[in-house]
């Protein structure tokens, strides 16, 4: 064998190699448990953060959402069973995914909501009669506050508070944040920091039931 014929073959071998590693090698799942803990300060969960259930629970389900997305929409009766399932165990920290259009401005209302101490309540009547206000590519925003006068909020102060600069943080804030974590639709979970592999809800409710057993 010539030493040319030797190069080639060592040259050819490491190639292999190299695609072998490429095609075997699986990139670990992101991790962003830290900072979740009540109080904390992360990509997933930020101070402004609204959250469902105690705030002092030790597991941590985060949820990008969008409140004029379908699928968030029918996960929510999931949500409030986990909820209420562990009483106590769990909280859900909602974070917001505008992708839609019009879904920035359900947001705001959202946010106005909270200042009233009525975000809850809205948040389940925009939900429960999302189709009313949410159709794809025409969303009848007018219809939604509507709806958030109906849950008991106060129209004028909560259109006034809607477009205060604290709002629009709180929007670019979440945004950005979708972005670092790679979320690229709604909704998408995380589970003490740990991302869902495998989407459905029986995976969800699986994974959060692994996490307050430990």
């Amino acid at each position: 064998m010539t030493r040319r014929t030797m190069v080639f073959l060592a040259g050819f071998v490491a190639v292999a190699i190299f695609i072998l590693g490429s095609i075997f090698y699986t990139k670990p799942a992101p991790d962003f448990a830290q900072g979740i803990g009540p109080g904390g300060d992360s990509v997933l969960v930020r101070p402004h953060s609204p959250i469902l259930g105690p705030e002092t629970a030790n597991v941590t389900v985060t949820e990008f959402f969008d409140p004029m997305c379908e699928t968030c929409r029918e996960f929510f009766p999931l949500v409030e069973e986990i909820i209420g399932d562990h009483q106590g165990k769990v909280r859900v920290v909602l974070r917001y995914a505008t992708f839609h259009p019009g879904s920035e401005d359900a947001v705001r209302i959202l946010e106005a909501a909270r200042r009233q101490n009525k975000f809850e309540s809205v948040l389940f009547v925009l939900l429960e009669k999302q189709s009313e206000w949410a159709a794809h590519g025409e969303p009848n925003i007018a219809r939604a506050w509507e709806l958030a006068g109906e849950a008991g909020l106060d129209l004028p102060k909560a259109k006034t508070d809607a477009l205060s600069p604290e709002v629009d943080r709180v929007i670019q804030q979440d945004l950005a944040d979708a972005k670092s974590a790679g979320v690229s639709k709604t909704p998408t979970f995380f589970v003490n920091g740990k991302p869902l592999l495998s989407f459905g809800k029986q995976q969800l409710y699986d994974m959060v039931l692994a996490e307050v057993g430990q």
